[in-house]
């Protein structure tokens, strides 16, 4: 049994009779034996479906390509903005749902106010967070809405009752800038980011409490 298989059982799995998904993160470190280790968990019944996030095309078909369990889902940064058209493709090539992390790209560069989505929205009499929630749909993009305030859950849930058309999906598809609003994995600075969080985490953290068996 791997020490991250282990970890993991004792941190979580006490919590949980079974968890439907677990994703894998980051691309980053040993990825390869964390997916595994996840690969173990699935194969004892104790999770229903193993993800990726955050994984860039090329990661993702390295992983569908060369674990015994093909990723179920990869959860990566989609929005009008950035439309991760060719992770689409190769997702769909590969079986592999995408979810949208950022499906309205937390407002940035003016996603809420973009004349486009206003206006499509107008036909239909909805806001443009029905119009990008339905546009994901229509996409076949699996999204979660994060909102605290229960007016907007709701209006977040009424998006079954129209259909954009063929017009509209090409007018939302010029808006793609191929670029992310947040950061690049790709980076190696922001991989230098993530590395350093990673040791300020450690450094802080009272591994003295912790139970070991391994």
């Amino acid at each position: 049994m791997s020490m991250a298989l282990t970890i993991f059982e004792e941190i979580f799995i006490p919590y949980l009779t079974r968890a439907d998904m677990v994703l894998l993160h980051q691309p980053f470190s040993d990825a390869y034996g964390a997916y595994r280790a996840l690969e173990e968990l699935y194969d004892g019944g104790k999770i229903r479906a193993i993800g990726i996030s955050n994984f860039y095309v090329d990661r993702m078909v390295d992983f569908a390509a060369f674990n015994r369990i093909k990723p179920a889902i990869n959860q990566v940064e989609i929005h009008i903005f950035n439309q991760q058209k060719q992770m689409k493709e190769y997702a769909d090539k590969y079986g592999i749902r995408l979810e949208a992390w950022a499906p309205f790209g937390e407002g940035r560069k003016g996603t809420f106010d973009n004349e486009a989505v206003a206006a499509i929205g107008s036909k239909y009499g909805k806001t443009a967070a029905q119009v990008m929630l339905r546009w994901h749909i229509q996409r076949g993009i699996v999204v979660i809405p994060k909102s605290t305030h229960r007016e907007r859950m709701e209006e977040n849930f009424n998006v079954f009752d129209f259909n954009l058309s063929e017009e509209d999906m090409d007018a939302l598809a010029a808006l793609d800038t191929a670029s992310s609003s947040f950061f690049s994995h790709q980076d190696p600075a922001m991989v230098e980011w993530f590395v350093k969080m990673v040791e300020e985490r450690k450094t802080k953290h009272d591994s003295s409490k912790e139970k070991k068996n391994w």
